[in-house]
């Protein structure tokens, strides 16, 4: 007899839906299986078949970390493009070529973390690249494209499964795991939530990663918002996996927790599936969600509800399925076919030409077809990738684009580096000895599921020094910050072994080793490496750093003389001084102040660039300015005929860009954020309220360098035709524009919404719609938009809900948010405002109209608001129209810890004290305060708050 065949078990069939094959798998696996799947790196379970798995790719613009890849322009530039259909086409390659490279490599993951929804609300942000723009509306739009890209389309399966970063309210690198984002409702609600929201129901997301930092003083990876909203909006199940580390955060560095165990069943309850913490090593996080299971804090079904998220994304990735996945290459050509195809070179290039903003033109572009041009600048002939950039396969800087466009012979180039040589005590020069370098590796060619990790060269000789040294490269990219780089284009740069050689291809990694700092010390000037803090010394066997606390005589830093035999802006006067037009190309590097982990402090260009501009633009009045960065600079535009801001550009940004000069392409981007003239404009970093502080175009009342929505074309465009209606709960409005001018070009009209007669504060005007068309010359668009009126309501702090107020609505069309070309007044059925019915609800704290010295903290540690004074100061909150009906007679505010509340109704009695004088023992150990209060009708009440107490609610009686 020959035995059967067991028949297949249930999560096999494929007959059946996701949730059952789901449930059974889930009814198969111990308690210390489902355990071990809560880590990143979940194991492989043989005795079912079930394969290892690891949440987490990272595929902002391209596959990153995994070796060569498509590199698509950064993320703030496909921002910038205002097309839905163009990003969605990138998304489409990016998750093809996660597919093919994972058939090469099984490390890359398919549960992709792209991409990043949170606003550029602040532009000092370091992670500005990351995101779409500051708009909630345009980063919906522009991240749903990504998703659906990243998606598929198929109905069943999922090509890649993206999860969105990072929930909620982030917008600062300083202090970025323990600093507290102060997020009221309206804010919450009709800024931070909505970008997340529109996206999820879109129905491509796969889940959330929360951010490091706080909101209302509880961590974001116990927000209760996960389990309120996220999860709400889509019948899908959601993967929530943690920042890397942010676990142990919870007690290591915010200390919101005593212990592992408390802080990980905590997460765990929160809505957390995936735990990303101490790399591969699993073993940790494991032991904490035992001890979290044995101390009775943590239940299997717990456990169970987290698995059952993430068994659910590997259904839907066809991980059980292959014999039905559509998106599983099926042979060797079949990845050779989707990976670094022409369609997707292509792509990049268009791409990059559509994500160009033209701020300036007094008519120098498009440049004459035999114009000789000085391309200048330190970015001039650099393609710069940032920390979640793929390996370039291709490359095509500003330089290179213009040498192909126009003809090397007519272009002349001068970087502007500053030549230097430094000059020891010993009156010897630090010398870079030539390296027989046969292999040539950079580092971050081979793949790394954590680039982190790679090791600085140790292979090349160190820095000696001699009689006559080496002429360096000198850049000063803000505030001190240097690079050096030895003539054979290697950048100076420290290893583990602590010496300096020239070893490194660009700077780069989590800790830069490649930045230095010169530091005025007597005559001459100290060299920090910034990566160490040490002070570079020479030693017999080489120049190496000496350890930051070191104190021996043998360990004493160099005292460095810097001889300067060329500065930057002479080599950039004498190409300017010989040419038709000079193209300076100036920016950021993105690995160099303004990253990851380091924000911005201003928003001037660096002293080095900004020399060299002018050095420019005096030796030659047709000077274009070509910005290349990962955020928007305050820059002097009125002095110079033409501007251009592009984000760094991806594989083929230096083509791209030589094309819009050239005229091949009229450039249509747009801006996706403010361009702030100043400082001064800007609120406080950590300034969250951005209705309160009057923060991006939405409220910003002064005047930009350029606003959102700007961008200029090749051609000119007219508008007319308006028609707007509204009616059964929709807004229409149509239009038409024609392309008056000379050339092919896209046009980008946008529409907006201005509230005529509101109630509380509402934006000066919001983009509800735009739409990114091309018109060939006398060309003219029918253009239509159809918005649900409820795109137009605001979040009633007094109803706790959306509220439609009626009314009159401007309707906005233009080519930017200040270039309105036509309006019209639609007037909107709505709910009525009302007073707030505090008598019978009484008041939430949180739920101000407006406050000063003030934030919002923590009501306990699972859930809900309370609001603090900032410490030192006294905090005053507003609320509004407060209606006490026939009459009270008392007041209870429920408070924690001591200090006082003082309450007034204007036109009213003397204020009322209340003291909360006993030590409370904890941050949410409220006690409720009474004291008599006598009102009747409807009135504004104010609240001052002083010392150290917490105020939750506010009731009235009688």
């Amino acid at each position: 007899m020959t035995a059967s065949t067991p028949p297949a078990p249930p999560f096999r069939d494929s007959r059946l839906p996701f949730a059952k094959r789901v449930d059974d798998l889930l009814a198969r696996l111990t308690l210390d299986e489902k355990t071990a799947f809560l880590h990143q790196f979940a194991p492989a379970v043989e005795r079912l078949g079930v394969a290892a798995f690891r949440t987490g790719q990272e595929a902002l613009h391209g596959v990153a970390w995994m070796g060569p890849a498509t590199v698509f322009p950064q993320a703030v530039g496909l921002g910038a493009t205002w097309n839905e259909d163009l990003v969605r086409r990138v998304g489409e390659a990016v998750s093809r070529e996660a597919r093919a490279m994972r058939a090469r490599d099984e490390r890359v993951g398919l549960n992709v973390w792209s991409p990043t929804v949170n606003l550029l609300r602040h532009p000092l942000w370091g992670r500005n690249e990351e995101g779409y723009s500051e708009d909630p509306g345009l980063t919906s739009a522009i991240a749903t494209a990504y998703t659906r890209g990243l998606r598929g389309g198929h109905p069943t399966y999922w090509r890649t499964a993206p999860v969105l970063k990072h929930w909620l309210a982030h917008n600062n690198e300083t202090d970025r795991d323990t600093s507290s984002a102060s997020v009221r409702p309206r804010v919450l609600h009709e800024y931070d939530l909505r970008a997340f929201r529109e996206t999820v129901e879109a129905g491509a997301v796969a889940g959330v990663m929360p951010a490091y930092n706080l909101v209302n003083g509880r961590p974001n990876h116990l927000s209760p918002h996960l389990g309120r909203h996220l999860r709400t909006w889509t019948e899908d199940d959601l993967l929530v996996c943690s920042d890397a580390g942010a676990p142990s955060n919870l007690v290591d560095s915010e200390h919101y927790f005593d212990t592992h165990e408390e802080a990980t069943a905590a997460a765990l309850r929160a809505g957390v599936d995936s735990f990303t913490d101490h790399g591969t090593d699993s073993s940790q996080i494991v032991a904490r969600v035992r001890g979290a299971l044995e101390q009775g804090l943590l239940t299997e079904a717990d456990v169970d509800a987290a698995v059952r998220r993430q068994l659910s994304v590997r259904f839907r990735l066809g991980e059980f399925d292959p014999e039905h996945d559509p998106h599983a290459p099926a042979a060797a050509e079949d990845v050779a076919a989707a990976f670094d195809t022409p369609a997707h070179r292509e792509l990049a290039r268009e791409a990059a030409e559509q994500a160009v903003v033209l701020l300036k033109n007094d008519g120098v572009l498009p440049l004459a077809p035999d114009a000789r041009i000085a391309v200048v600048g330190l970015l001039a002939d650099e393609c710069k990738l940032d920390w979640y950039s793929g390996t370039l396969i291709h490359r095509s800087t500003p330089l290179e684009g213009v040498y192909e466009r126009f003809g090397a012979e007519r272009v002349t180039f001068a970087e502007g580096v500053d030549r230097v040589r430094l000059r020891t005590t010993a009156g010897t020069f630090l010398h870079v000895l030539p390296s027989d370098d046969a292999a040539d590796r950079a580092a971050g060619t081979e793949g790394a599921l954590d680039p982190a990790l790679l090791a600085g060269r140790t292979d090349l000789p160190p820095l000696t020094t001699d009689a006559t040294g080496t002429e360096l490269a000198l850049v000063d990219w803000g505030e001190g910050l240097l690079t050096l780089r030895a003539p054979d284009g290697r950048y100076l740069s420290v290893a583990e072994d602590g010496f300096v050689r020239a070893s490194a291809d660009q700077p780069g990694g989590w800790v830069v080793q490649e930045t230095f700092r010169l530091e005025p010390h007597g005559d001459g000037h100290l060299l920090r490496h910034t990566g160490t803090g040490g002070h570079v010394r020479v030693a017999a066997d080489g120049v190496k750093v000496a350890a930051p606390d070191a104190s021996s005589a043998a360990d004493a830093p160099e005292v460095f003389g810097l001889v300067v035999t060329e500065r930057g802006e002479d080599a950039v006067a004498r190409a300017a001084a010989g040419a038709d037009v000079v193209v300076v190309v100036a920016g950021n590097d993105p690995h160099i102040n303004g990253r990851e982990t380091e924000d911005r402090t201003t928003l001037r260009l660096p002293a080095h660039q900004e020399r060299l501009l002018r050095a420019a633009r005096a030796a030659n009045p047709e000077t274009v300015l070509a910005l290349t960065s990962a955020y928007p600079y305050a820059v002097d535009a009125e002095a110079l005929p033409a501007v251009l801001w592009t984000a760094h550009g991806g594989q083929a940004a230096g083509t791209a860009l030589a094309r819009v000069l050239a005229g091949d392409v009229s450039p249509a981007g747009r801006l996706p954020q403010t361009w702030y003239a100043d400082d001064a404009d800007l609120p406080a970093l950590l300034d969250y309220d951005v209705i309160g502080s009057r923060q991006t175009y939405l409220y910003f009342e002064g005047t930009p360098l350029f606003p959102f929505g700007h961008g200029l074309s090749y051609a000119s465009f007219a508008y007319a035709d308006l028609s707007a209606r509204a009616e059964a709960g929709r807004v229409s409005v149509s239009f038409t524009v024609t392309n008056t001018g000379d050339v092919t070009a896209d046009e980008v009209p946008q529409l907006y919404v201005r509230a005529e007669e509101p109630s509380v504060p509402r934006p000066r005007r919001e983009l509800l719609a735009h739409r990114r068309i091309t018109l060939a010359p006398g060309a003219t668009a029918d253009v239509s938009f159809d918005v649900p009126s409820s795109a137009l309501a605001f979040w009633d702090v007094a109803l706790d809900r959306w509220r439609l107020e009626p009314g009159p609505y401007a309707l906005l069309v233009g080519a930017s948010c200040e270039d309105v070309r036509l309006s019209a007044t639609v007037t909107l059925d709505g709910e009525p405002t009302a007073p707030r019915p505090v008598r019978e609800r009484g008041l939430a704290a949180a739920g101000f109209d407006e406050q000063s010295g003030t934030e919002i903290v923590d009501l306990t540690k699972t859930a809900g608001d309370a609001v603090t004074p900032v410490a030192g100061r006294t905090g005053e909150l507003l609320y509004r129209a407060c209606d006490f009906g026939a009459g009270v007679s008392g007041v209870t505010v429920s408070v924690a810890g001591e200090g006082t509340v003082e309450i007034t109704l204007d036109g009213g009695p003397a204020p009322v004290v209340l003291s909360a004088d006993t030590p409370a023992s904890g941050p949410y150990a409220y006690t409720e305060l009474r004291a008599a209060l006598a009102a009747e009708g409807v009135h504004d009440l104010r609240i001052g708050l002083r010392g150290s107490l917490r105020l939750a609610h506010v009731g009235f009686s009688g």
